[in-house]
């Protein structure tokens, strides 16, 4: 089922969903079920699994030369999202990025979803690649997440790259967009931002799930000026716990966010992480009840690391 029709069929009740990533290389997917055994208990509307893009690293030769190497550190989106389907009854969301893959390869992954019963994407333009200042796209790749969305579209409208070919199967994907209720670091303003927002929107972006946040009013101000400017899709929250001293400064520097002063405060006096994860499981709950309170239609959890904070967390709602 597609996520709009989750959120369509569930009316006036928030419905939960959780986000994973996919094991590293190398490792197997049990790690995987365990990290999602204990949320299941919660029936989530559906499951997002992220996608890091490829990393070029230089290999010596025995000659004394360097070979550039291209390196897939979490492999297998596709594969993970059918095993979570098939173990679990749930729908997935893959992530669709831009980094690392040309316009062919993204249709041929996109067709590929398709044959495994996927019927949802969330599309990003991703980060920049680690050894990299700046975005920037595979040859023959996109540069902007617009560009993506619109290629999935128009495999929606049946019109693949190669124009020759006759009675197309239309795919039937549902597509969501990101959103930063703290304006995405490169945007030059929060008004340029909505705009470029809005533009996805108006292409045929479904629902828009947000960054993650930790103050719930910065996320109402956000979902305000989307409706001020005629974004009316559904718009997700993104939430996350803290859990580590470190992530005082590791969650601004990473995803150039604030964190409230009172919950750094908080977190200021604890002795161990430890206290830590109380505070960050206090101040995520205390998070979900208002939002929850407040009519949203998901509440989406970023579960990476510490599923059991987020069990314990949707538990008490």
């Amino acid at each position: 089922m597609k996520v709009i029709d989750h959120i369509n069929q569930a009316k006036d009740k928030t419905i939960v969903s959780f986000e994973v990533l996919p094991p590293l290389k190398g490792k197997g997917i049990e790690a995987l079920y365990k990290h999602l055994d204990p949320l299941m208990e919660f029936k989530p509307a559906f499951i997002n699994v992220t996608y890091h893009r490829s990393e070029h690293v230089f290999k010596k030769r025995a000659d004394g030369s360097f070979e550039k190497v291209v390196v897939r550190k979490r492999p297998g989106t596709e594969s993970i999202c059918a095993a979570i389907m098939n173990k679990y009854n749930v729908d997935t969301v893959p992530h669709l990025i831009c980094g690392g893959f040309g316009i062919n390869e993204t249709e041929d992954a996109l067709i590929n979803l398709r044959y495994l019963g996927i019927d949802n994407v969330l599309v990003l333009r991703g980060d920049a690649a680690k050894n990299e200042t700046a975005f920037e796209p595979e040859p023959g790749g996109h540069k902007y997440a617009i560009d993506l969305l619109k290629q999935v579209v128009n495999l929606n409208a049946g019109i693949y790259l190669e124009e020759d070919l006759k009675g197309t199967h239309k795919t039937e994907f549902c597509i969501g967009v990101a959103g930063y209720p703290e304006k995405h670091f490169e945007a030059p303003n929060m008004d340029t931002d909505l705009r470029y927002l809005k533009a996805k929107v108006d292409a045929g972006a479904d629902y828009i799930v947000t960054q993650m946040f930790f103050d719930n009013a910065k996320y109402y101000a956000f979902v305000k000026a989307c409706r001020d400017i005629g974004i009316n899709v559904p718009i997700i929250p993104g939430l996350k716990p803290v859990y580590t001293k470190k992530q005082l400064t590791v969650l601004p520097k990473t995803f150039h966010i604030d964190l409230p002063t009172d919950l750094s405060n908080e977190m200021l006096k604890c002795k161990t992480d430890e206290e830590v994860e109380q505070v960050g499981t206090e101040w995520l709950l205390h998070q979900s009840k208002d939002l929850k309170k407040s009519g949203v239609p998901v509440l989406h959890y970023y579960t990476l690391g510490k599923p059991h904070i987020v069990a314990n967390v949707v538990k008490e709602l």
